[in-house]
């Protein structure tokens, strides 16, 4: 067993107890009772909002719902009883639509992206770098989620794209209120979605229990906060090969998930970590190609190549420790390129706008979120440079919470510095996990946004 470093106290602490150690600090029953208390005020005001005519009386909710499209409300309505009935998770929505809370945020003038487009326009003149549009940055704030909010941070960080760029997205998130809301508003949405039944097994780990508390979370959780309001989030999982050979035998003292497959054969991931759910493999389904023959994910256009393995469905464990797998497994760089590949794939869609300097394109796609053991940020572009030599340097274009936005703005603003706050390569990447969760277009109704409910993903190797 392997040593770690808890974020909040940093004593060093046996990796299987990091978790329980970390959240010790925040378990003060006072604390939790005044939260719930809170909770019970919050979600209970004296008159609350009227349904008359399937619309609700009061000016924030009617301009609120002005000018959404009759398939916006059916997807949001979709798979759930309407306002109109007397179930207790449709009135706390009906509740928590008008008294959540907007996120407070420094706003970069001009825009961060915008900032960033002209520093990578500046750079290199044999580099290409792919970008996402619009993206606010949210850091974490040291009297409020120092230590435990990375992963609600950039659940905002990827809202404030999805809010901008997305019309469908802006319709049905967050009840149409058109604003990135606070962490405690996040985490009561997040609350109604296991309510639903959106990722049964993540809400059993957290007993149906998040708001007030100060839990890591992780992708997972992420995805099903989007897909709770139909956004088709998707999973991707890499891996190396260890990892599933390690975890083939299950361990129940451990609390390894696993299920029979493959004429009664059991599988099983062990793994661990504070922020995030694992997902078990299972028989990967006939694979869709394209014109080419290449093979692609069954939820995008992206292009996998011989990587895809497995697709693999929730299961109840939690992201690997490096430091719980022996050194003599540690991956070769050269393994990462499968992440660094599938990044480029991705924003390098077809569907792509340029936008200014030919050297810097304006990608349709969504902001990646990235986690791995310990921390998660968010990807934002990728940049490729060619060297003399013929091989290329790649770059993830990544913002973090736990950077000061006024740091971010003045260093892209001045040019200076920029580079060590946002650029990541290739030798940076040595987690033996990784996880990312990007946002498909379109909104999910009806068959679909039930099979939402369950979580699933991708599962590459190293």
């Amino acid at each position: 067993m392997y040593p770690s470093i808890c974020p909040i106290c940093h004593l060093t602490v046996p990796s299987l107890e990091l978790e329980r150690h970390a959240n010790s600090h925040f378990e003060d029953e006072e604390l939790a009772m005044d939260m719930e208390l809170a909770q019970a005020i919050a979600l209970a005001p004296p008159s609350p909002p009227l349904i008359v005519n399937n619309q609700v009386n009061g000016d924030r909710q009617s301009e609120t719902n002005a000018g959404k499209s009759p398939e916006s409300s059916a997807s949001w309505h979709e798979g759930r009883t309407s306002y109109r009935g007397e179930s207790d998770t449709d009135e706390k929505i009906c509740c928590l639509v008008g008294l959540q809370i907007r996120a407070t945020f420094h706003k970069v003038e001009d825009g961060l992206m915008a900032l960033l487009r002209n520093c990578l326009e500046l750079d290199s003149d044999n580099s290409t770098s792919i970008l996402a549009g619009y993206v606010d940055h949210f850091q974490s704030i040291e009297s409020e989620d120092i230590g435990w909010g990375c992963g609600w941070r950039n659940i905002q960080i990827l809202s404030s794209h999805l809010l901008m760029q997305r019309q469908e997205a802006r319709d049905v998130l967050f009840g149409g209120s058109g604003f990135v809301p606070d962490i405690a508003s996040l985490q009561r949405w997040l609350e109604i979605a296991w309510e639903r039944d959106f990722d049964i097994l993540g809400s059993n780990h957290f007993n149906h229990k998040i708001y007030g508390k100060r839990n890591w979370i992780g992708t997972t959780e992420c995805a099903t906060l989007f897909r709770s309001f139909g956004l088709r989030a998707r999973i991707v999982d890499f891996g190396s090969k260890e990892i599933k050979r390690i975890s083939s035998v299950p361990d129940s003292s451990q609390g390894t998930w696993g299920m029979k497959i493959n004429g009664g054969k059991l599988k099983a991931v062990q793994v661990y970590g504070p922020m995030d759910k694992f997902l078990y493999r299972v028989d990967h389904n006939i694979p869709q190609t394209d014109s080419s023959g290449q093979e692609k994910s069954r939820f995008s256009n992206i292009h996998l190549g011989d990587g895809l393995g497995t697709s693999i469905c929730r299961s109840g464990d939690k992201l690997a420790d490096s430091d719980n797998i022996d050194k003599s497994f540690a991956r070769s760089v050269k393994g990462h390129h499968v992440l660094i590949d599938w990044v480029w794939n991705y924003f390098s869609d077809n569907r792509l706008a340029k936008s200014g300097n030919p050297r810097v394109i304006v990608s349709e796609k969504s902001p990646l979120y990235f986690q791995h053991q310990g921390h998660s940020r968010t990807i934002v572009g990728i940049q490729v440079k060619h060297q003399r030599n013929g091989m290329h340097q790649y770059n993830l274009l990544i913002l973090d919470p736990a950077h000061k936005t006024a740091a971010l703005e003045k260093s892209l603003k001045e040019n200076v510095g920029w580079q060590k706050l946002i650029k990541r390569g290739l030798h940076t990447l040595k987690k033996l996990q990784y996880q990312l969760c990007y946002i498909d277009p379109g909104i999910a109704y009806g068959e679909e946004m039930e099979r939402l409910k369950t979580l699933d993903s991708v599962y590459l190797e190293f």
